[in-house]
C-alpha cells in the first residue's frame, strides 16, 4: 500500500499547482509539492518575505493586487481565510481546476485511526491544547495542529495509524470540508466573523461540517448548554456526548458541586474536584468538560487530574505565569479590544490589579468603565489608550455617584508597570496584563508583548 507521502507526489507529481497565501504556515506546503515534483506558482497579495528562498526552488511568485490574475493552475490550495467563491476561484473551476486547501488534502492522507478535531466560536484553542495535552499525560504520541502548532500536511509520513492527530477548525478551514474527524468537538456557537462569511447561518453550517461526515462508529460532543450545538444532536451518525455547566447529562458530563462527574446511561463516576483546576473562570471548567469527553476512552482519570493540576494556559490567553509571595500573575496579552478586556475581567471572583493600554485604533472605549470600576482594585496604564480607558473609568464614577474613584497609574515602559504592580500588590492579590488594545506601538505583535510581560514578571524578585 503507498504511503500518505507516496499518494501526494502521484497527486501533484508534473502538475501545474498554486499556492495562494504566502504566510509562515505555508512555506513547508510549497517545498512539500516543489519536492513532489510539482511545477509551483506562489500567490500573496503582499510582498513575500525572503522570496529568494522560493525561487531558489524554482518556484514563480505573484504578488500585488493582481496576485490572483490568470489562475489557471491545474491544483490550487486556497488560503483558509480566502472564500471559495471569490470570482477568480469559480473561474478557475469552471475551466476544470481543483481548488482545494492543505487540511482538505491533510485528511484525505491522514493514516491515523484516532483523529480529534475540536470547533466553536470561544474556547477551541484551549480545548485543543487541553486535549493534546491529556493524551500526552496518558503515555500517547500526538500530532497537533490545524489553527495551531505547525502544520501536519508536511510530516504526514511520521504519523502511524496508532497516533492521535488533534486539530483546531475554524468555520473557514471547515466551510468546504467534506470529511470529518473521528471525534468532533464543538465548544459553543455564537455569532461570529460575520465580516468574511455572508451570514450567521452560513457560518453555523460551515461549523456543521465537522460531524456531517462522521460515521456510526464515530463521536460527536457538543455543548448543551448553547442552543445553537444543542440542535445539532439529531444529526450526528455515532454517538453524541454532551456538557454543560449549569446542565445534567444521561451521557457525557456534569458539574455536581465542586466535582466533575462522568455519566454513561445514568451510570455516574465521579473524576476530579474542579478547584484542581489551575484555569479562571467557569468557561474553562466547560474547556475541561469538552475536552474529558474527547480523551475519556483514552486516558485514565489521574492522566486528566494531572493537566488540570499544572496547566497554566495557553500562551497569552489568561495565562498564569507565576505566584509570588501570594501574588498570581496572569498575561493576557492577546485582549486586543475592550470586549476581550471585559470578558477577561469577569473571569475572576474578585478584583484585580489590571494593566491596561496600548495602540489606539479609534475604537470607543466607553463601555469599559463600569466593567474596571467592577472588578478592578487598581489601574496600571499605559499607551495611547490610556486617557480613553481612564476618561472611561471617571465617566462610570460620574454616572454612578462615585466620587474617589480607584487608583490609577500612568507609565510609559513595561519594566516601570510591572514594578508596580509588584509594590502595589498584597498576599492574594491578582495582576493581570489585559491591554485591550493593539500592541503596535511598542510592540511587533501581542504575543511580542505576552513574552516581555512574562519575562518581567518571572525576574521579579
Amino acid at each position: 500500500m503507498a504511503t500518505p507521502m507516496e499518494q501526494f507526489t502521484a497527486m501533484v507529481q508534473n502538475k501545474t499547482v498554486s499556492v495562494i497565501g504566502i504566510g509562515v504556515s505555508n512555506r513547508p506546503l510549497v517545498h512539500m509539492l516543489c519536492k513532489a515534483g510539482a511545477i509551483v506558482t506562489a500567490r500573496d497579495k503582499n510582498p513575500v518575505e525572503h522570496p529568494e528562498e522560493l525561487e531558489a526552488l524554482g518556484v514563480r511568485i505573484v504578488t500585488g493586487e493582481d496576485y490572483l490574475k490568470d489562475l489557471t493552475e491545474e491544483l490550487i490550495f486556497k488560503t483558509p481565510g480566502m472564500r471559495f467563491d471569490v470570482p477568480e476561484l469559480v473561474s478557475a473551476r469552471a475551466q476544470g481546476s481543483t481548488v482545494t486547501s492543505e487540511m482538505e488534502v491533510f485528511f484525505a492522507l491522514c493514516p491515523s485511526s484516532k483523529t480529534i478535531a475540536v470547533t466553536g466560536s470561544d474556547g477551541k484553542t484551549t480545548t485543543t491544547t487541553l486535549i493534546a495535552k491529556m493524551l500526552e499525560a496518558g503515555g500517547h504520541k500526538v500530532f497537533l495542529g490545524g489553527n495551531i502548532g505547525t502544520p501536519l500536511l508536511p510530516v504526514i509520513d511520521q504519523i502511524t495509524p496508532e497516533d492521535f492527530v488533534v486539530l483546531e477548525l475554524s468555520s473557514f478551514q471547515l466551510h468546504t470540508m467534506r470529511q470529518s474527524p473521528h471525534v468532533a468537538v464543538i465548544t459553543n456557537i455564537t455569532p461570529n466573523h460575520l465580516d468574511v462569511h455572508k451570514s450567521y447561518q452560513e457560518y453555523i453550517d460551515a461549523k456543521r461540517n465537522i460531524y456531517l461526515y462522521q460515521h456510526s462508529d464515530d463521536t460527536l460532543i457538543l455543548n448543551r448548554g448553547n442552543k445553537v450545538t444543542a440542535a445539532f444532536a439529531p444529526e450526528a451518525k455515532g454517538d453524541v456526548l454532551d456538557f454543560s455547566y449549569e446542565g445534567s447529562t444521561s451521557h457525557g458530563i456534569q458539574r455536581e458541586g465542586d466535582m466533575l462527574v462522568l455519566v454513561n446511561e445514568g451510570v455516574k463516576t465521579p473524576l476530579f474536584p474542579i478547584s484542581d483546576i489551575l484555569l479562571p473562570g467557569h468557561h474553562n471548567v466547560e474547556n475541561y468538560m469538552a475536552a474529558i469527553l474527547a480523551v475519556s476512552r483514552y486516558v485514565p482519570v489521574s492522566a486528566m487530574q494531572q493537566v488540570a493540576r499544572t496547566f497554566g494556559g495557553v500562551e497569552h490567553r489568561l495565562q498564569l505565569i507565576r505566584t509570588l509571595d501570594g501574588v498570581k500573575y496572569y498575561n493576557s496579552s492577546i485582549d486586543s479590544s475592550p470586549n476581550r478586556t471585559m470578558a477577561a475581567l469577569s473571569v475572576f471572583p474578585q478584583k484585580v490589579i489590571l494593566i491596561c493600554g496600548g495602540k489606539d485604533k479609534g475604537i470607543p472605549y466607553d463601555d469599559l468603565g463600569d466593567p474596571i470600576l467592577d472588578h478592578v482594585k487598581i489601574l496600571l496604564l499605559t499607551g495611547k489608550t490610556a486617557p480613553k480607558i481612564e476618561a472611561a473609568l471617571l465617566d462610570a464614577c460620574r454616572r454612578r455617584g462615585i466620587e474617589n474613584p480607584i487608583p490609577i497609574y500612568h507609565y510609559e515602559e513595561y519594566p516601570d508597570l510591572v514594578q508596580a504592580a509588584r509594590d502595589l500588590a498584597h498576599s492574594g492579590d491578582i495582576v493581570l496584563l489585559s491591554p485591550a488594545s493593539t500592541s503596535f506601538d511598542h510592540f511587533k505583535n501581542f504575543m511580542e508583548r505576552g513574552h516581555l510581560f512574562c519575562r518581567l514578571v518571572q525576574e521579579l524578585q
